[in-house]
């Protein structure tokens, strides 16, 4: 087979990679090595900055997203059982969508199937080859068949564990990490959700998160640590501790159900840099990870495929190289930005394990001057919404 752009990875940003480039006329295959029932059923978040939902619609799949999503114009932070809020539409000028990652997902899936592009799943197996000379070349198993793809370019949109990032050659891509003690155990329900906009909860027990994924659907999620599991956490018991965090108000208003999806994940902020290697880049999860806090996940992902998919294009519509050599200074100007609020809101408003009590009182003195400064305030707002382009 023989196409322009390879892309490894059918998740967000594989898939709005490929339809960015599709409707430029520019020829792609995705590879993915999970099967598309696997791919739409993962639950993630769901807040989309303006400029994401700006890449969403030039790909041709934000019509949904414009007409379901719900605009929050600002989120609250409660301490010490009082909440407080941040105005995002006063102090930054525009607001945040909520809208699921997994209707992203199946917007784009249904864009892709539409153009009639190809995509593999359960592609297997995938490697790498000669990308740092003018033929990359991409193997893979399928149905016990080898098989193998020609391209000019290889965008590695494979996530943290995928085979993009690995298959740099020793020396030439430096990683760095922070893991944190503790996790997020996260359960949805068919519950009408707590607030009309998204809760941060720090609390003496843990931090606490309450988000919605529409008018009828709740996510909440509180702080846990990593040596549970999920059966450790009965719907009972999560809801008895969920109510423990919460302020009064909130507490009277929290419409409990049966979880139809409970799950516990790792917080940690990881980048690797540079984010490319010859004709390999990489995009989305497989160069960066940021802790949920500042829902920066999937911005990041739609902000990378902005920046690599210009320099494709004006690759082929003009031969020049410049937007491609410039992708990876350019993406991490914006990532360590986004990767320093995350560590910032993770930080601020979780219960750290390690912490001393000079440090618990720096933490609560921070929460204390962000809901008395509009300073403050404003470089919150300023971020959360997303810095420019």
């Amino acid at each position: 087979m023989r196409t322009q752009v390879a892309i490894i990875g059918a998740g967000p940003s594989g898939l709005l990679l490929g339809q960015l480039l599709t409707r430029h006329g520019i020829d792609n295959i995705i590879l993915e090595n999970r099967s598309a029932d696997y791919v739409l059923g993962r639950i993630r978040a769901g807040v989309i900055e303006q400029s994401a939902a700006d890449v969403f619609d030039e790909a041709g799949v934000g019509a949904r997203m414009r007409k379901e999503g719900l605009l929050h114009d600002g989120t609250q932070i409660c301490f010490d059982g009082r909440r407080h809020r941040i105005d995002f539409r006063a102090l930054a000028g525009k607001p945040v969508i909520v809208y699921g990652q997994t209707e992203i997902t199946r917007d784009l899936m249904e864009a892709r199937a539409a153009s009639g592009a190809t995509t593999v799943y359960e592609a297997l197996d995938a490697s790498l080859h000669d990308f740092s000379g003018d033929k990359p070349r991409v193997r893979y198993r399928k149905n016990d068949q080898d098989f193998e793809i020609e391209c000019d370019f290889i965008a590695g949109c494979d996530g943290f564990h995928g085979v993009s990032r690995q298959s740099f050659p020793a020396g030439a891509i430096r990683n760095f990490e922070r893991v944190y003690p503790f996790g997020w155990l996260g359960l949805l329900s068919d519950t009408p959700p707590v607030s009309e906009e998204l809760i941060y909860i720090h609390h003496e027990r843990g931090f606490a998160l309450c988000s919605m994924r529409s008018h009828t659907r709740s996510r909440y999620y509180l702080q846990c640590s990593l040596a549970d599991g999920v059966e450790d956490w009965s719907d009972d018991r999560f809801w008895e501790e969920l109510k423990r965090r919460l302020d009064d108000e909130a507490r009277a208003k929290l419409v409990t159900g049966r979880s139809i999806e409970k799950s516990i994940a790792p917080l940690r902020s990881f980048v690797a840099e540079p984010l490319r290697h010859d004709r390999l880049f990489l995009a989305g999860d497989a160069a960066h990870i940021v802790p949920p806090t500042g829902a920066k996940g999937l911005n990041l992902a739609a902000s990378d495929v902005h920046y690599l998919s210009e320099g494709l294009i004006e690759f082929y519509r003009k031969g020049s190289p410049a937007g491609l050599d410039r992708y990876s200074e350019r993406a991490l100007a914006r990532i360590w930005k986004a990767e320093r609020f995350s560590w910032w809101m993770t930080t601020l408003l979780h219960k750290l394990p390690d912490a001393s009590d000079f440090d618990r009182k720096l933490q609560h003195t921070e929460l204390e001057y962000l809901v008395s400064s509009e300073a403050a305030q404003k470089s919150m707002a300023e971020n959360y919404v997303g810095l420019p382009y």
